[in-house]
């Protein structure tokens, strides 16, 4: 008898479509320039970014100044390179705040069950009831300005998408025979969520927190937008975007235009990847 094996597959070619998508492979060449930028700003700014000139003050794009200045008089390129690092300041706080919390009560839920899981699932679910821009807004009115407290308004906002789909995972995980033969073995609870489940549900959970990452930029860039995020001497888009408001009246829209542009490309780019390794996670687990 002659057994015809039919192969599926493999994980390689898995990998191959998924990282050879042309638009995937954009997103994460724009990704890895705007982190670039942020970490090298400080060192790459042509001009002093809070230098005003109020008698250059709306230049067209020059030698000097390849984007032009604002309606101060400040050089539009220095403020774009520099902002990206405030700009990605903020939504990072945001998601490794909102992952480490959600990580861990999605966790406790799922593994000790009972009233436990109740009174973490229920509390979560009433911070869904409640805007996070809402609470960002409340948050600095008490506090001021400034990007500590928007972050942290985010960040609870945030912690229930991460504690929901870590809970559900962790269940799922805990369901698997390799858990209870270590709990025969005697190992204890935190050492088998810490060594075997949580690297399980890692790859997941990256994903979820990328696309967040999108998300809390955007958030972020709206309030500072709206005046209640970064200081306003601070270069960040959002606050460009805001101060561009004067310039596009008078008829020079590039200093907002350019900004939008940079928050629309970076969202876009991190949900495109994010989204990308979900997809990919989802065929290796089929």
């Amino acid at each position: 008898m002659t057994a015809v094996l039919t192969r599926r597959p493999g994980l390689s070619r898995i990998r191959a479509r998924a990282a050879g998508s042309p638009l995937h492979l954009i997103c994460l060449v724009l990704v890895a320039v705007v982190v670039l930028a942020a970490l090298l700003a400080p060192w790459a700014v042509p001009h002093d970014p809070n230098a005003v000139d109020l008698g250059n003050a709306l230049a067209a794009p020059s030698a000097a100044h390849p984007f032009g200045v604002d309606a101060a008089g400040r050089d539009t390129l220095s403020r774009l390179l520099l902002g990206a690092r405030t700009s990605l300041l903020g939504p990072l706080g945001v998601v490794a705040f909102s992952t480490v919390a959600g990580i861990a009560i999605g966790t406790a839920a799922a593994w000790r069950g009972g009233w436990i899981d109740s009174v973490l699932s229920r509390s979560t679910e009433l911070v869904f009831a409640f805007p996070g821009m809402l609470l960002a807004i409340l948050i600095i009115s008490v506090y001021g300005e400034g990007l500590l407290a928007p972050v942290i308004a985010l960040a609870v906002a945030y912690l229930p998408y991460v504690s929901r789909l870590t809970r559900s995972l962790v269940l799922a995980e805990r369901a698997r025979p390799y858990v209870s033969a270590y709990q025969v073995q005697g190992h204890s609870a935190l050492q088998i969520c810490l060594r075997h489940i949580l690297p399980n549900i890692a790859p997941v959970v990256l994903a979820q927190s990328t696309i967040n990452f999108g998300y809390a930029l955007m958030d972020l860039a709206g309030l500072s937008f709206l005046g209640l995020g970064v200081p306003a001497l601070t270069p960040d888009w959002g606050r460009m975007v805001f101060d561009g408001q004067t310039a596009i009246q008078h008829g020079y829209p590039l200093s907002a235009i350019l900004p939008c542009a940079f928050i629309v490309l970076t969202v876009v780019a991190f949900n495109v990847v994010g989204e990308r390794w979900a997809d990919r996670i989802a065929r290796r687990a089929r």
